[in-house]
This record gives structure tokens, C-alpha cells and sequence, in this order.
């Protein structure tokens, strides 16, 4: 089984290309860039070099991973119309991935609590709290916009260590540290494993796809989880009228 994973969910866009081994999931080709430019710009020509650097015949994939959200609205739309397109060209299934679920598949095998937090604003963040079973991947609480604040009450509970990974974390670690989890134990993620990589979301798309969860590509749609900044100006124009 071969699976073409695509993440342009958060500031990271990357591409994989990842296969089911004997024992566990292989990464044959990745590419992955945080750098300051569109994944408009980027992503397709990402796709087209890993593609060629190992001789892929598109064709030969079983299915398409994408991140499908939450993060970054733009990025989202352009991870999802990239997979669609591809679905539709090649007549393959997608895999629509939670974002923050991929995010966490980074620390698989962890006997951590995992808790990814990527910033989304308005004083909030999108995360979620996982934990593994072996290297099988368990929701405790599904990913969600919360405050920083509200995030430490859920984690209160958890005598266990807790790792934290993201773009969130370099926004909240002081506060984490100093005053929202004091008295816990708590870990933040090495710089290679912090962000967003395509061969995580490609790898635990494999274990969705052999649980049968897939979708067409007309049905993907990304999870949003709040509504955008502009619609939000728009419904308080609206209010105002």
C-alpha cells in the first residue's frame, strides 16, 4: 500500500510519500518547507520533485492523505483543492487526517500525555489531547478552539507527563511553564518533531485506510472549527446594520 500525504494545514507545507511495511509504515520521499511563502506557491511544485526524485507513477498510489484541519483557513483550502483535484484526476480515495491528530502522530510510541497546540488567535488555540497504545494512536479529548487557560483545566487531571508540540508552543511556553501547568510535568517536542510533516499524516493515514476510513473526493471538505476572519467581519457589518 502506497499513500501520497499532503500537510499545508499550519506555516509548514509538506509532501510524502509513505508505504506499509512488514513491521510499520516506511517513508520512501518527503519534503517539507517552513519558509515564508504561499503553499500556493509551493506545494504542487513539492509534489512534482518528490514524484520524480523517486520515479512515482501517481497512478500506482492507493490513496491521497490530507491534513483537514483545523489550522490556517488558506492553507486548508489549498491542501484540500490540491487532494481533491488529484482524487478526481486519478480516481483515488482520500484520507482526511485531523490535523492535530497527524500533529501528534510526530510522537508515536510516546508513553506521554501528547498535546499539540497550534495558534489560533484571538487568544485561542486549535489542540487536542492524545495518548499511545504502543503505536496506535488514542483520543482523550478530540481536537478543539480553546483558550490557553481553558487548556490547562482539561489537563489538570493528568498525573501523567505531558509533552506539548506545535507553532503554538513557541507563543505559550513561558506561560505554560510558569503559570498555567505549575506543579505538573511537562516536556516540549525537539525542533524536528515540533511542527507539522507529511509522512506523519501519510503514516496514520495508512491505519485509516485499513480501518476503512476514506472518503471521494467530491465528499472531502476541511474542518474549519471556527469561521474565518472575514466572515466574522461580515456578520458583525451585518449587525451593525
Amino acid at each position: 500500500m502506497r499513500i501520497l500525504a499532503l500537510d499545508s494545514s499550519g506555516l509548514v507545507a509538506s509532501a510524502a510519500v509513505v508505504e506499509a511495511g512488514v513491521i510499520d509504515e516506511i517513508t520512501i520521499a518527503e519534503y517539507t518547507v517552513n519558509y515564508k511563502k504561499t503553499h500556493s506557491q509551493t506545494l504542487l511544485p513539492m509534489l512534482d520533485e518528490v514524484a520524480g526524485m523517486i520515479d512515482l507513477d501517481l497512478k500506482t498510489i492507493d490513496a491521497i492523505a490530507v491534513a483537514g484541519g483545523p489550522g490556517s483557513f488558506t492553507g486548508l483550502r489549498i491542501g484540500s483543492a490540491t487532494a481533491k483535484g488529484l482524487g478526481m484526476a486519478l480516481n483515488k480515495p482520500l484520507i482526511h487526517v485531523p490535523t492535530l491528530e497527524g500533529l501528534a502522530y510526530n510522537l508515536c510510541g510516546t508513553h506521554k500525555i501528547v498535546c499539540p497546540i497550534m495558534d489560533a488567535r484571538r487568544g485561542q488555540v486549535y489542540t487536542g489531547i492524545y495518548e499511545f497504545e504502543g503505536n496506535d494512536l488514542q483520543v482523550i479529548e478530540d481536537q478543539t478552539a480553546v483558550s490557553i487557560e481553558e487548556l490547562g483545566e482539561k489537563l489538570s487531571i493528568f498525573d501523567r507527563e505531558i509533552v506539548f508540540l506545535g507553532d503554538g508552543v513557541s507563543v505559550y511556553c513561558e506561560a505554560l511553564a510558569e503559570r498555567i501547568m505549575v506543579g505538573k510535568r511537562i516536556s516540549f517536542a525537539p525542533a524536528h518533531m515540533n511542527r507539522q510533516r507529511a509522512a506523519s499524516v501519510g503514516a496514520l493515514a495508512i491505519r485509516y485506510y485499513r480501518a476503512g476510513k476514506t472518503e471521494s473526493a467530491a465528499e472531502h471538505q476541511p474542518d474549519y472549527l471556527r469561521v474565518s476572519q472575514a466572515e466574522r467581519e461580515r456578520k458583525e457589518r451585518l449587525g451593525h446594520d
